[in-house]
């Protein structure tokens, strides 16, 4: 049933954003597809993260996040940042980065960064929902495509004409 239900999910277009942190527990990040929002009043998104991650716990420990939603031309940094062989120094090292007003890390040139703090979680199987307040957003009005990963393999999207 679980690689079926793999192969199902495969079929689902999902955005790709990379998900970071800094604080008392440490700077880390990662690649993650399982996100959504949940309502804009008060603005809150939902991510999943795999209790597995080695990074897991210094989000939890910091109780803030960065998302920054990626777009074409990112497709190497998303790679990087799902890479477990990678130390948290490198991945950070794959692009530019300022702190957001909470003091988590996001990417110069992504189509949007979000700066959050998690407010509620939920433990389900292997992942953690995360229920997150979103404080600050910058959007890029630039026309660069998003990304998106579909049938595990990263596309690109057209911006409105």
């Amino acid at each position: 049933m679980q690689a079926v239900f793999r192969n199902a999910m495969s079929r689902l277009g999902s955005p790709v954003v990379l998900v970071t942190t800094d604080g008392p527990a440490g700077r880390q990040g990662l690649t993650v597809s399982a996100i959504t929002s949940v309502t804009d009043a008060p603005p809150t998104v939902l991510i999943c993260l795999n209790r597995a991650n080695h990074s897991h716990e210094a989000f939890l420990s910091n109780k803030r996040l960065g998302i920054s939603i990626l777009g074409k031309g990112h497709d190497d940094l998303a790679y990087a940042f799902a890479n477990s062989q990678l130390t948290a120094a490198e991945r950070f090292a794959h692009g530019p980065w300022h702190p957001g007003p909470l003091g988590s890390p996001l990417l110069d040139g992504a189509l949007a960064t979000l700066d959050c703090t998690i407010e509620d979680m939920h433990a389900i199987g292997t992942h953690d929902v995360l229920i997150c307040r979103v404080h600050a957003i910058t959007i890029d009005d630039g026309t660069r495509h998003g990304l998106t990963w579909f049938d595990r393999a990263f596309h690109h999207l057209p911006t409105r004409a």
